[in-house]
C-alpha cells in the first residue's frame, strides 16, 4: 500500500527527527524575525503551530550536535554557521518540492518562493565555501564519534544517556548526506544502517530499560526481573519463521536482524502473526513485571537465579481460568497443549504471551472476553502446529507466516471493529430501540455457542457473524450508514417496559402477592387473628394462593415469550423448547388448579387436620390437594438445593450432559451467572438477616395496613348509594367497589413499598452493630486519641510493619531496643504524614512542631512524645515543685510520676537540656561543671535529698531564663557576633541562678578549679563564654532546641491541636485504623504489584489566576469564596509562603495550586495517588535501612539526601510495585489545539508529568494519512510520560478505528488506556478524588485480601473502600449530599458486602483483580445507552462470572461530589436513568433469577429496586389523591360519611391512611446517616447534626431529589432518552437564572408540584373527610409539604435567589427567552421553542406502547372537568350527560376564540392594525355579553368561575399532552402551531404562578439574608457581606 505525504504533513514529521538542515532553518527564522512576516500567515501556522509543539525535545540534541560539530575536539574542522543556514534552506526547498511540485497546497507556493529567493541571494557567498569543506573530515569524525561515543558508550553509559547518543549520531549522518550525497562510502552507509537498527532500541521506555548496556539502572539488577527476562529470552529451540525482509547491503546485518527478531518469545510471536512493534514492546514489559512480582513473593533473594516453575503455572492458571471455562461450557478440547518431552515452561510463556499481545492489540474487542478466547483458540493452535506438526489439522496446509507488523490488527481484529462500528450506527446516538441493534454483549455471547466455530480460521468474511447486506468496507473504511439486514438480539432483549422488574424478580412479587392475599383473607375471617389460619374455612380459603401463584407463573412464561422474540433466531432449539414447554406447563396449571379448588370445596379441611390425613389417610385426600402437593415439587427441590449450597454450586457449574440435561428445567444454559451461591455461613447469615425483616414487614402490614381496612370495607361494601354528584356510568355496581379501590390502591402500593423502608430500618440496625465490632470510631476526638496515643506506635508495628521471625523470643533485654525501634519507625510514618498536612497547609508551623515524633534517641532514656501531649506539663511540674511545701522527695515524685507524661516531659527537658548545653559549651572546663552539676541532681535524688540540696523557689525564675536562652537560639540574626554575645550573657546568667539560687552549695563547683582549666594561664578568663554559635544554624541541633521550647513555653493544653477539623478527622481515623482488623503488612518486596488508572476528559486540570480572581455579579471570585470558606487553611498557606525570596510569578502558581487542590480537579487527585509511592518509597526504606539510619532524626527520612545507590534501590522497587496511568483522552488534540483552555489543559497536564517522574499518561491519538491517494483517519492509543522538559513517547499502539464511536465514553477511555497499566491488582480512581500519605501507608494491607485465606478458598475479585466527601464544608447543599453519600460508602456498602453478599462496584476507588477482569470483559461495560452506568456493571459482571466482592474501612480515599443545587439534580439525573437503563438490561435479569431468594431480595433493594420504591412512593400520593378526588366528586364520600355504621370503623380508616404519609415523607430513610455519624463521632454529635441538616431544610432537599428519581427512572423506562449529564465540579457561587431552572425542572417538578396543588384544592373544597378530625391535617401535610418542595426548593437553594434585582433581571430574561422564536441551530438556553422541542425528544423515538400510556395517562386529567361541572351551581344540581357535553362546547369555544386571537394577530396585526382592534372589541364585547347572560339568567357565580378555572385547566393541559403523543398527525393536518402556542400559554401560566412567591419573598430583604445563611456557613455569610460593601464602594469610586 502506498502512501503519500503532503508538504503540510512533512513539516509535521520532520520535527520528529532530529534534522539539523531544518534546525538550523528555524535557528535562522527565529534570528530573522522581521522576515518571518514575509511569510504567508497560512504557513506560518502552520508550521509553527503544529510543528514546534514537538521540536523543542529534538533541538536539545540538534544543539548538543552543534556544539559537536561546531566545537570538536580535534579543532580541524571549522564550519560557518550561515552555510549551514544555506545547506538546511536547499534542503527544506528540495524536499517541499519533491513533495508538492505542483504547488498546489496550502501556503507552499509563497514559501518555495520565499526560500528560492533567499537561496538565489546567498548563493555566491556560500559556493567558495561548500568547495573549501572537505568531505573526508566529515567522514572520519562521524566514524570517530561511532566509536568513542556508540560501541564503547554502551558499555559506560545509561540508557537516556545512549539514546541522546544515537539522536546525534543520526544527525550528523542526515548532515553529510545533505552535503555530499555521492560521497557516502559503504562502510559510513553500514554504520549508519546499525545505529538506526540500534536506534530503536534506546528509545524512551516506560518502566525498564531492557536494552540497557554494561551499566545497568538498579532496576535491571533485581534478581526477579534477571530472572524473568531470562526466561522470556529462552528462544534457541524455537523454529525460525519465514519472513519476507528487503534484500541489505551486508550479510551479517541480516543476521543480527534474525537474532533480534528471536531475542524473546513476544518478538518470535510477533514475527509468527504480524503484532504491532508498540503492542510487543508493552506486553513484553507488562510480562517481565507480572513474572518477576509473582516469583519475588516470599523467595530467599540470596539464591536467585531463575524463575520457579510454580510462577509461570500460577500465572497461566489465572490468565486461563476462563478460557478453559470457554473450552469446557462448549465441550471442546483446551489448546493449551503440552506434549512429552517439551519445554514446559516455554510452552506456558509462549500461552502467556500470546494472550497478552491478543488482548494488548484487541481495542474495543477487549469488551468481549469470550471473543478473545476464539482468537487465542485458534493462534494457539498455529502456535502447536509451527513447533511440533507445521501442517494444519484440518486443511492439511503447511502453517505460514503472516507478513506485516499490522497483519493480526488487519486480518483479526479490524473486521469485528467493523461489526461492532456497523450495529453501534444502528444505535443512532442512543435513540434506537435497543432491540434494533447488537450491543458489546450481543456480539460477545455469540460466542458462547458452537455457531463462533462457523467462523473458522482464518476467519472467513462472508460468515454470517460478518456480512451485512450493505459493502464490505476495508479495514480502515467505515460504513457512513447504518444500512443492512438487521441481525437478531443474541439470548436476551432489551424492551422498554416496567414488566422487566416482575421478569426480573418474580419471586418476590410472587411472594408479596400470596402473602398479601393470604393476610387479607385471614384479616377478612370473623376473628381477624393470624390463628384463624387454623380455622378449616379460612384455611381452605388460604389454599387458593396457588391458584394465585398458577397465574402468576404463567404470567412469567408469557413475558419470558413476548420479551426474548427477537433474539430467538440466535438461541438454541433446547432454550426455545424449554420457554414454550414453560409456558405449555404453566397454562395447565392454571387451569388444573382452578377446577380441582372448586372441586373440593365441598370436602374442606383445616390446617392440623390437613398434616394428620396426610399422615394417615394420604389416599383420601381431594384432587386439589394433590394438585397442589405435585405443583410444589419443584420448590421442594429448589429448597433442598438452598440448604445444600455447594450441592448447587456444583451442579450449576458442571458440563457434564447429565447434569445439564436435569438442571434445563430448573435455569437456561449460560455461560455465566452459573455457581454464584454462597458458603453455609454467609447464606445463614443473610437468611437470617431477610427472616427478620420479613417477619418484621409483614406484621406490621397486616396490624397497621390490611386488619384497619378490612372493618370499614365490609361496612362500605354493604352501603346502597342511589345517589350520585354527577353522572354516574355505573349506578349499580356492586359493593361500592370504586370506593374500595380508592381506599386499598394507597395501601397496596404502601405495602409493596414499605420494605424498602424496613430494609433501611434493619440494614442500620445491623450496620452499626457490624460498625461496633469492626471497632469503627473507637477514636473519633482528639481527647480520645491523646489517651490511647502510647498503644498507637505498638499498634503501628503490629499492623503497618511487616513481621520477622527473629523479632519472635526475644529476651528481655532486647525487647526495650526492639520496642525504641518500633517507636522510631513509627516515627518516621507519622511525621511524613504530619508534613503531609502542613504542606496541605491543614495545619500550621506551630501546630506541626507539636504534632511531630522525634525519633527515640539514645541520649534520652525515656519515650519522646509529641510536644502536643506534653505540652503545659513542664509549666505545672514547676508550679507544682515551687509549692511544694514539705521536704519529702517521694512525695513530691510522686505527684509528677501520677502523670506519665509529665515525668516523661520533665526527664526529656532535663537530658535534652543537658545535651545543648554540653554541645555548645566549647570549653573543656566548662563542659566539666555541666557534668559535676548533673552528678549533684543524680547523687541527691538517689539519697533522696534533691529537695535539701536544691531550692525550688529559683526554678520560676531559671524556667524565665531559660526561655529566653532558647529564643535567641531559635532567632534569625543578620550579625552573628551580637547573637553570640547575647546567648553567652543569657547562659552566664542561668549559671548563675543555677549555682547561687537554685543549688544550696553550687558556689562551691565555681570555686574549685577544674583540672581541664590552665592553671599556668596569666590571663583569668570568663567562664561560659565560648561557645560554637553555628550550631544554631544546623537543621537537626536546632530541631532539639525546637522541641524544648515547646517544652517549656506552651503553657496552655495543647487539647485543640490541630485546630482544623480536616486534619482532626485524618488523625483520629488514621490511628483508630491502626486498632481495626486488618492483614498484616508484607514486607514493599513482597507485596501485591498494582496499578491506579484515572480517566480524564476535559474537566479542570489547575485553575488559572485569571479563573480564580474572576469575580460574578455579587463581587465574588473563587478566591474569595475559598478564603472564607478555609480561613484557617488560607492562613497556613499564607505562613508557609510567607518568604521573601518568592517572586510574585511563583507566588501565583503557588496560590493556583491552593485553590486546586481544594477543587476537584486533577492535579489534586494527581497530587493524592502519587502518595502511594511516596509512601512505598518510605516503607522501602524503613525495611532495609540499618538502626542508625532509622535513628538519625526526628524528620521524615528525606529519601533525596541519601546516597544514591539506596536512591536507585528504592526508586527502582517501587517501580515495579507501582504505576498510575492517567487517561486523558483528548490529550493529543489539546496539544494540537489553538483554543485557550485546552492548550493550558495541556500545559497543566504536562507539568503534572514533568512534576511526577512515574506519572505516565495515555490517550487516543487521531492522524491524517494518505492511502492510495485518499487522506484517511487513523487512531493510536499512545503513552507518554515526562521528559527534560516536554512529554516522550513511549509506546504507540495503532487502533482499528476511533474506539469512543462504539461505546460509552468513560469505559471507552479506561479501556484503551488499561494496556498500559501494570501488576496483579487495578485501583480505578475517578477524577474527582484525592488520596492521603497516611492512607496510603496501608495500601499493601489492603492488598494481602485478595491473597489472606478465607472460607472455601475464596479470593475476593474486587475489594471495596470507603470514601471521606471532601466537599461537604462547601455549602449546605454540599452537606446533604456529603451525609448521604457517605452512609452510603460506610455503613450501606457494609451491610452491602457482610452480611447481604450483594456489594457491587459504583465507581468509588475500588481495587480489581486485575488479571481476573482482564480475562473477563475489563473493569467496566461499554454498551451505549444499556450501560450507562458503566461501573455497576463491572460488579455485575464480576458476580456473574463467580467473582466475590468485600468492602474496608480500615482504608479511606477522598472524594468530591456536586455542591449546587441543579448540579446535584444532573447527578440524581443520570444515577436515575442509569438504574432505568438497568432494569431493562440481561445482567440484572441473571442476576434476580439466579440468586437465592433471599440474595435477590438483597439485589433488588439495593439497586434497582430504591429507584422503583421512589417512583412508588410519588405513585402513592397520586394514587391517593385521585382516589380522594373520585369520592368527593360523586359524592361517594358524603354519602359514607353519612352513614351511621361508618363511624364505628372511621378512627381505624384514619389510622391507617395516617401511617401512608409516614412513609411518604420519607424520613426512615435518613437513619443510616444518623447511625453512621453516631457511630463514628458519636451520638450526641448525630442528634446535633439531624436537627441542624432540618433547621437547613434538608428535608425540603432530599423530597426534591425524590420527585427526580421517581422522574427520571420512570421515563427512562417507558421512552429512553438517557444519556450522560455533564454536572460539572466547580464551586458554585453564582446565581441560577429562573430561566435554567424552569429548564430543568419543569417537567420533572414543576408540572407534577401544580398537579398535585391542583389536586389538593379541590380536596380541601370539595372535601368533607376529616373535617374536625386530628389526623387530617397529618394525612395532607405531607402532600403538601411535597408540593412546596417540588415548586420552590431550586429557588430556595439558589445562591440570592431571593435578591430583590436579580429577581426583576431573571423575570426580564425569563420573558425574553419565552418569546424568541426557535429554529434550527438555535439552542434551548435561547429560545423557548427550542427547548419545548427537545423537552419532547423522548416521544419522537419513542415505540408505540409508549405513545399510547402518555395518552392514557394524559385523560386523568379530564376527571377535573368531569366532576366540577356538575358542582357547579350553574348546572342547577342535574347530573344529565348534556351537563358535560356542553361543558366541551364552552371549551371548544374558549380554543377557537384564542385560534382567533392568535391568526388575527399574525394577519392582521401589522398591516391591518384597525381590523385587528375591530376584532378585538369585538371578541370582548362578546364576551362580556355572554357572561352577562349567563350571570343574570343561568345563575352563574363567581365561585363557578374559579371552579370553572379548576375544571377546564386541566383538560387544556391533558389536549396539549395529547397533541404532543400525535405530533405527526397534528403536523400534517396544520394544527402544530396551535399546540405550540397552547403549550406556551401554559408555560406563561406556570411560570408566573412559581415566580410570584419569589417576588413576594424578595421584596423582604431579611429573606436573602437568611437564605445566605441557610446556604453557606457563616464563616462565609460575613464575607459575602464585606465583599457586597467593597463591591458597593468600587462602584461608587468609579463612578
Amino acid at each position: 500500500m502506498r502512501r503519500t505525504k503532503t508538504v503540510h504533513q512533512w513539516t509535521v514529521s520532520l520535527f520528529h527527527r532530529p534534522l539539523l538542515p531544518l534546525l538550523l532553518f528555524y535557528v535562522l527564522l527565529m534570528r530573522s524575525k522581521k522576515r518571518i512576516l514575509e511569510l504567508p500567515t497560512s504557513f506560518v501556522n502552520a508550521f509553527f503551530q503544529k510543528a514546534f509543539a514537538i521540536v523543542h525535545i529534538d533541538l536539545q540534541v540538534g544543539l548538543l550536535c552543534c556544539e559537536d560539530i561546531l566545537h570538536p575536539p580535534r579543532q580541524k574542522l571549522v564550519f560557518d554557521l550561515q552555510w549551514f543556514v544555506h545547506v538546511g534552506r536547499f534542503h527544506a526547498f528540495e524536499t517541499a518540492h519533491r513533495m508538492d511540485q505542483t504547488s498546489t497546497g496550502r501556503g507552499v507556493r509563497q514559501f518555495k518562493t520565499y526560500m528560492l529567493h533567499r537561496l538565489e541571494m546567498e548563493g555566491e557567498q556560500t559556493k567558495p565555501e561548500l568547495a573549501n569543506n572537505d568531505a573526508r573530515e566529515i567522514r572520519k569524525y562521524y566514524l570517530d564519534f561511532c566509536e568513542t561515543n556508540i560501541k564503547q558508550g554502551e558499555n559506560t553509559k545509561h540508557p537516556e544517556e545512549m539514546a541522546k547518543v544515537y539522536q546525534i549520531a543520526t544527525v550528523l549522518y542526515d548532515v553529510m548526506t545533505t552535503l555530499f550525497p555521492l560521497k557516502v562510502d559503504n562502510e559510513t552507509q553500514r554504520h549508519a544502517k546499525e545505529i538506526e537498527r540500534k536506534r530503536e532500541q534506546y528509545e524512551h521506555y516506560n518502566i525498564l530499560p531492557l536494552y540497557a548496556g554494561m551499566v545497568k539502572p538498579a532496576i535491571m539488577k533485581l534478581p526477579e526481573i534477571e530472572a524473568a527476562i531470562g526466561a522470556i529470552r529462552n528462544v534457541d529451540n524455537l523454529p525460525m519463521p519465514r519472513i519476507q525482509s528487503a534484500p541489505t547491503i551486508n550479510d551479517n546485518i541480516d543476521m543480527q536482524e534474525e537474532r533480534i527478531i528471536k531475542s524473546d518469545m513476544l518478538d518470535w510471536l510477533s514475527s509468527v502473526f504480524g503484532f504491532q512493534k508498540g503492542n510487543v514492546a508493552n506486553q513484553r514489559e507488562h510480562l517481565i513485571l507480572l513474572l518477576a512480582n509473582i516469583d519475588v513473593r516470599n523467595k530467599d533473594l540470596k539464591n536467585y537465579h531463575q524463575l520457579d516453575s510454580g510462577t509461570v503455572e500460577h500465572l497461566m492458571d489465572r490468565i486461563f481460568k476462563n478460557y478453559r471455562s470457554w473450552c469446557n461450557y462448549l465441550h471442546r478440547k483446551s489448546n493449551l497443549k503440552f506434549p512429552p518431552g517439551s519445554d514446559r515452561q516455554q510452552l506456558q510463556l509462549l500461552y502467556i504471551g500470546l494472550y497478552l499481545l491478543i488482548w494488548g492489540e484487541a481495542s474495543n474487542v477487549r469488551f468481549m472476553p469470550e471473543c478473545i478466547c476464539y482468537i487465542f483458540h485458534n493462534m494457539a493452535t498455529e502456535i502447536h502446529g509451527i513447533l511440533y506438526s507445521n501442517v494444519h489439522r484440518v486443511s492439511g496446509d503447511v502453517y505460514g507466516t503472516t507478513h506485516g507488523e499490522e497483519s493480526f490488527l488487519r486480518n483479526v481484529i479490524s473486521p469485528i471493529y467493523q461489526v461492532l462500528y456497523k450495529e453501534a450506527k444502528r444505535n443512532k446516538g442512543g435513540k434506537a430501540s435497543h432491540s434494533a441493534w447488537r450491543n458489546y454483549d450481543d456480539l460477545n455471547e455469540y460466542f458462547w455457542s458452537d455457531k463462533c466455530f462457523r467462523l473458522k480460521w482464518p476467519m472467513d468474511g462472508k460468515a454470517d457473524f460478518f456480512v451485512h447486506s450493505d459493502e464490505i468496507k476495508s479495514a480502515h473504511e467505515r460504513p457512513k450508514s447504518a444500512a443492512g439486514k438487521r441481525k437478531p438480539k443474541t439470548n436476551f432483549v432489551e424492551v422498554r417496559t416496567f414488566w422487566h422488574l416482575y421478569r426480573s424478580f418474580d419471586r418476590m412479587w410472587i411472594f408479596l402477592i400470596l402473602t398479601f392475599q393470604a393476610m387479607l383473607i385471614i384479616a377478612w375471617s370473623s376473628s381477624g387473628s393470624p390463628t384463624a389460619i387454623f380455622d378449616k374455612d379460612v384455611f381452605e380459603n388460604v389454599l387458593s394462593i396457588f391458584i394465585t401463584s398458577a397465574f402468576l407463573n404463567l404470567l412469567q412464561a408469557t413475558l419470558d415469550i413476548i420479551l426474548s422474540l427477537n433474539a430467538w433466531r440466535s438461541l438454541k432449539f433446547t432454550q426455545v423448547l424449554r420457554y414454550l414447554l414453560k409456558f405449555a406447563v404453566a397454562v395447565v396449571w392454571a387451569v388444573v388448579l382452578p377446577i380441582g379448588y372448586s372441586s373440593s370445596v365441598q370436602n374442606r379441611t383445616g390446617l392440623v387436620r390437613f398434616f394428620s390425613n396426610w399422615a394417615g389417610g394420604w389416599r383420601d385426600q381431594s384432587f386439589y390437594n394433590y394438585a397442589v402437593a405435585i405443583y410444589l415439587i419443584p420448590n421442594i427441590f429448589a429448597a433442598l438445593l438452598f440448604l445444600l449450597p455447594p450441592l448447587r454450586r456444583t451442579m450449576e457449574r458442571s458440563n457434564l450432559r447429565i447434569i445439564v440435561l436435569v438442571m434445563w428445567w430448573a435455569q437456561p444454559k449460560l455461560f455465566i451467572g452459573r455457581g454464584m451461591h454462597e458458603d453455609m455461613v454467609s447464606l445463614l447469615k443473610y437468611t437470617l438477616f431477610w427472616i427478620l425483616l420479613l417477619v418484621s414487614k409483614l406484621a406490621f402490614s397486616y396490624y397497621v395496613e390490611i386488619l384497619p381496612l378490612v372493618g370499614p370495607t365490609k361496612v362500605i361494601m354493604g352501603i346502597k348509594v342511589h345517589v350520585y354528584e354527577w353522572h354516574e356510568f355505573f349506578p349499580n355496581l356492586p359493593h361500592n367497589i370504586g370506593v374500595v379501590i380508592a381506599i386499598w390502591a394507597p395501601s397496596v402500593l404502601v405495602y409493596f413499598m414499605d420494605a424498602q423502608i424496613w430494609y433501611a430500618i434493619f440494614s442500620t440496625i445491623f450496620g452499626g452493630i457490624h460498625g461496633a465490632f469492626s471497632h469503627l470510631g473507637e477514636i473519633r476526638t482528639l481527647g480520645m486519641l491523646r489517651s490511647r496515643f502510647e498503644a498507637v506506635p505498638a499498634a503501628f508495628s503490629d499492623r503497618l510493619l511487616p513481621s520477622s521471625k527473629e523479632e519472635f523470643g526475644r529476651i528481655d533485654s532486647e525487647a526495650d531496643s526492639s520496642e525504641r525501634k518500633h517507636i522510631a519507625k513509627f516515627s518516621q510514618a507519622w511525621n511524613g504524614f504530619i508534613h503531609s498536612m502542613r504542606i496541605e497547609d491543614l495545619i500550621s508551623h506551630r501546630e506541626r512542631d507539636l504534632l511531630l515524633v522525634p525519633s527515640s534517641s539514645s541520649d534520652i532514656p525515656v519515650i519522646q512524645w509529641p510536644p502536643f501531649l506534653l505540652a503545659s506539663k513542664i509549666p505545672i511540674a514547676l508550679d507544682m515543685a515551687k509549692d511544694f511545701k514539705g521536704t519529702d522527695d517521694a512525695e513530691l515524685f510522686s505527684r509528677i510520676k501520677t502523670d506519665d507524661y509529665m515525668q516523661s516531659a520533665v526527664i526529656e527537658c532535663y537530658q535534652t537540656l543537658r545535651c545543648i548545653l554540653e554541645e555548645l559549651l566549647r570549653d573543656p572546663g566548662d563542659k566539666a561543671i555541666i557534668d559535676q552539676i548533673c552528678r549533684e541532681v543524680s547523687m541527691s535524688i538517689r539519697t533522696q535529698k534533691f529537695l535539701t540540696e536544691f531550692r525550688m523557689s529559683g526554678m520560676p525564675l531559671l524556667s524565665d531564663k531559660l526561655e529566653k536562652f532558647l529564643n535567641l537560639l531559635l532567632e534569625d540574626f543578620e550579625n552573628r557576633v551580637m547573637q553570640e554575645s547575647q546567648v553567652i550573657n543569657v547562659l552566664q546568667d542561668i549559671m548563675e541562678i543555677i549555682t547561687q539560687d537554685v543549688m544550696t552549695h553550687g558556689h562551691a563547683i565555681l570555686e574549685n578549679p577544674s583540672p581541664h582549666m590552665d592553671n599556668q594561664s596569666d590571663k583569668k578568663e570568663q567562664k561560659f563564654e565560648k561557645i560554637n554559635i553555628h550550631l544554631a544554624y544546623d537543621k537537626s541541633w536546632r530541631e532539639k532546641v525546637v522541641r524544648l521550647h515547646l517544652l517549656f513555653t506552651v503553657k496552655e493544653s495543647a487539647i485543640n491541636v490541630p485546630m482544623n477539623l480536616e486534619a482532626r478527622r485524618r488523625m483520629t481515623f488514621f490511628t483508630n485504623s491502626l486498632f481495626m482488623r486488618m492483614p498484616y503488612a508484607p514486607k514493599v518486596r513482597n507485596m501485591l504489584s498494582f496499578s491506579v488508572l484515572t480517566p480524564y476528559y476535559k474537566e479542570d486540570v489547575l485553575y488559572s489566576d485569571d479563573e480564580l480572581r474572576r469575580e460574578n455579579e455579587d463581587g465574588i471570585s473563587i478566591l474569595f469564596y475559598l478564603q472564607k470558606i478555609y480561613p484557617d487553611e488560607w492562613t497556613n498557606f499564607q505562613e508557609r509562603t510567607n518568604d521573601p525570596k518568592l517572586t510574585d510569578k511563583k507566588r501565583n502558581e503557588l496560590i493556583c495550586q491552593w485553590v486546586s487542590y481544594r477543587g476537584q480537579t486533577l492535579s489534586r487527585t494527581v497530587r493524592g495517588m502519587m502518595y502511594y509511592r511516596q509512601a512505598l518509597e518510605l516503607q522501602c526504606f524503613l525495611e532495609d535501612a540499618g538502626d542508625r539510619a532509622i535513628f538519625g532524626g526526628y524528620p521524615p527520612i528525606d529519601i533525596n539526601n541519601v546516597e544514591k545507590k539506596v536512591v536507585d534501590h528504592l526508586h527502582a522497587v517501587v517501580n515495579i510495585k507501582f504505576t498510575y496511568v492517567v487517561s486523558c483522552q483528548v490529550y493529543g488534540a489539546q496539544k494540537k489545539s489553538s483554543d485557550t483552555r485546552d492548550r493550558s489543559c495541556y500545559n497543566n497536564i504536562l507539568n503534572l508529568m514533568l512534576t511526577y517522574p512515574s506519572l505516565r499518561v495515555a490517550y487516543i491519538d487521531e492522524r491524517d494519512e494518505t492511502v492510495n491517494g485518499k487522506s484517511e483517519k487513523f487512531y493510536y492509543s499512545v503513552l507518554v510520560k515526562g521528559g527534560d522538559k516536554l512529554d516522550e513517547e513511549v509506546y504507540r499502539i495503532k487502533l482499528p478505528g476511533p474506539p469512543t464511536e462504539i461505546g460509552e465514553g468513560k469505559p471507552e477511555n479506561q479501556n484503551h488506556a488499561i494496556i498500559f497499566t501494570r501488576g496483579e491488582a487495578l485501583q480505578t480512581i475517578d477524577m474527582n478524588q484525592d488520596n492521603y500519605l497516611e492512607e496510603a501507608f496501608k495500601m499493601r494491607n489492603v492488598l494481602e485480601e485478595f491473597v489472606k485465606r478465607r472460607r472455601k478458598q475464596r479470593k475476593p475479585t474486587i475489594l471495596g473502600l470507603r470514601e471521606h466527601i471532601f466537599t461537604g464544608s462547601v455549602s449546605s447543599l454540599a452537606w446533604f449530599m456529603s451525609n448521604q453519600e457517605t452512609s452510603f460508602v460506610t455503613i450501606g456498602q457494609r451491610i452491602l458486602a457482610n452480611p447481604l453478599r450483594v456489594r457491587f462496584h459504583y465507581g468509588h476507588p475500588d481495587i480489581f483483580d486485575r488479571i481476573f477482569h482482564l480475562t473477563r470483559g475489563g473493569i467496566s461495560k461499554a454498551s451505549k445507552i444499556i450501560n450507562l452506568s458503566e461501573d455497576i456493571f463491572s460488579g455485575f459482571n464480576s458476580i456473574l462470572r463467580q467473582g466475590y466482592i468485600t468492602h474496608h474501612e480500615y482504608i479511606q480515599v477522598g472524594k468530591g461530589r456536586d455542591v449546587g443545587m441543579n448540579q446535584i439534580s444532573l447527578f440524581e439525573a443520570k444515577v436515575a436513568n442509569g438504574n432505568g437503563e438497568q432494569t431493562l438490561s440481561r445482567d440484572v435479569y441473571r442476576l434476580g433469577r439466579r440468586f437465592d431468594f433471599y440474595r435477590m431480595l438483597s439485589f433488588y433493594f439495593t439497586t434497582v429496586g430504591f429507584y422503583f420504591s421512589s417512583m412508588i412512593t410519588v405513585l402513592t400520593v397520586y394514587v391517593f389523591l385521585y382516589g380522594r378526588l373520585y369520592m368527593v366528586l360523586s359524592g361517594l364520600e358524603r354519602v359514607i360519611l353519612d352513614d351511621p355504621n361508618i363511624h364505628l370503623s372511621k378512627a381505624a380508616l384514619e389510622e391507617a391512611l395516617a401511617t401512608q404519609s409516614v412513609f411518604q415523607l420519607g424520613l426512615l430513610l435518613v437513619l443510616p446517616m444518623v447511625m453512621e455519624i453516631g457511630l463514628e463521632r458519636g451520638f450526641r454529635t448525630a442528634l446535633g447534626h439531624f436537627i441542624i441538616m432540618q433547621l437547613q431544610l434538608a428535608s425540603v432537599f432530599f423530597t426534591f431529589q425524590l420527585g427526580t428519581k421517581a422522574h427520571y427512572f420512570g421515563r427512562t423506562i417507558l421512552h429512553g432518552g438517557s444519556k450522560y449529564r455533564a454536572t460539572g465540579r466547580g464551586f458554585v457561587v453564582f446565581h441560577a437564572k429562573f430561566a435554567d431552572n424552569y429548564r430543568l425542572y419543569s417537567r420533572s417538578h414543576f408540572v407534577k408540584g401544580l398537579e398535585l396543588f391542583i389536586l389538593l384544592i379541590v380536596y380541601e373544597v370539595y372535601g368533607e373527610s376529616y373535617r374536625g378530625s386530628k389526623l387530617y391535617f397529618f394525612v395532607t401535610f405531607s402532600m403538601w409539604f411535597l408540593v412546596a418542595s417540588w415548586l420552590f426548593a431550586p429557588f430556595v437553594f439558589n445562591p440570592s435567589g431571593f435578591e430583590w434585582q436579580k429577581t426583576v433581571d431573571d423575570w426580564t430574561d425569563w420573558k425574553r427567552w419565552m418569546g424568541n422564536r426557535g429554529g434550527i441551530g438555535i439552542p434551548p438556553e435561547k429560545s423557548w421553542e427550542s427547548w419545548w422541542d427537545g423537552e419532547q425528544e423522548h416521544l419522537k423515538h419513542t415505540n408505540i406502547r409508549g405513545r399510547v400510556l402518555e395518552i392514557v395517562l394524559a385523560f386523568r386529567f379530564l376527571l377535573y372537568q368531569y366532576g366540577i361541572v356538575y358542582h357547579l351551581n350553574i348546572s342547577h344540581h342535574i347530573k344529565s350527560f348534556l351537563v358535560y357535553g356542553l361543558s366541551w362546547v364552552v371549551m371548544a369555544t374558549v380554543l377557537v376564540v384564542l385560534k382567533m386571537v392568535s391568526m388575527g394577530r399574525r394577519r392582521f396585526g401589522t398591516d391591518f392594525q384597525l381590523m385587528f382592534r375591530i376584532l378585538k372589541g369585538l371578541l370582548f364585547l362578546g364576551f362580556v355579553s355572554v357572561m352577562t347572560v349567563l350571570f343574570v339568567v343561568c345563575a352563574l357565580t363567581i365561585s363557578d368561575l374559579f371552579a370553572a378555572v379548576l375544571a377546564f385547566m386541566p383538560t387544556g393541559w391533558a389536549l396539549l399532552l395529547i397533541g404532543q403523543a400525535f405530533r405527526p398527525l397534528f403536523s400534517r393536518i396544520g394544527l402544530w402551531e396551535s399546540i405550540k402556542e397552547l403549550g406556551r400559554a401554559y408555560e406563561y401560566i406556570m411560570g408566573l404562578i412559581i415566580f410570584m412567591p419569589i417576588v413576594i419573598l424578595s421584596w423582604f430583604p431579611f429573606v436573602s439574608e437568611f437564605q445566605t445563611r441557610l446556604l453557606f456557613n457563616q464563616a462565609f455569610s460575613r464575607g459575602l457581606q464585606i465583599s457586597k460593601i467593597l463591591f458597593g464602594r468600587k462602584d461608587a469610586v468609579s463612578s
